[in-house]
């Protein structure tokens, strides 16, 4: 399963590719990474439907991660992406704007990679 996952902290790459080690040496999951929202629109663009799930940050200067998910919910509708959301930040009214543009659940950091991993079983 294409993973995209969007943030403008670049160490997440390190961290996803150590907790997901196992997974990625077995082909079960492919991640890519894009260091803003703009950068993800862009993939997506030259990839399209290749993407099964996203994982984005909310708070990313530029393109906010909730801008993001507004623009992957109105272009990229059939297949769908799961959409998560990932943010510091657990508030209410993130969850509820997050929850209102469409994202399909909502993370916050640090990410419990145990229950990370429990529900992209349930989605491949």
């Amino acid at each position: 399963m294409k993973v995209l996952v969007v943030d403008d902290e670049r160490d997440i790459q390190t961290l996803f590719e150590q907790r997901f080690r196992k997974e990625i040496r077995d082909k079960v999951l492919d991640f890519v990474f894009a260091f803003s929202g703009e950068d993800a629109l862009k993939y997506l663009n030259d990839h399209e439907h290749e993407a099964v799930l996203i994982l984005s940050d909310i708070n990313m200067p530029g393109m906010s991660g909730l801008e993001l998910l507004a623009h992957i919910k109105q272009k990229y509708m059939k297949p769908p992406p799961v959409v998560m959301m990932i943010t510091a930040y657990g508030d209410a009214e993130n969850f509820n704007t997050a929850k209102e543009l469409g994202a399909d659940d909502f993370l916050t950091k640090p990410v419990d990679f145990t229950l990370l991993k429990e529900k992209l079983k349930v989605i491949s």
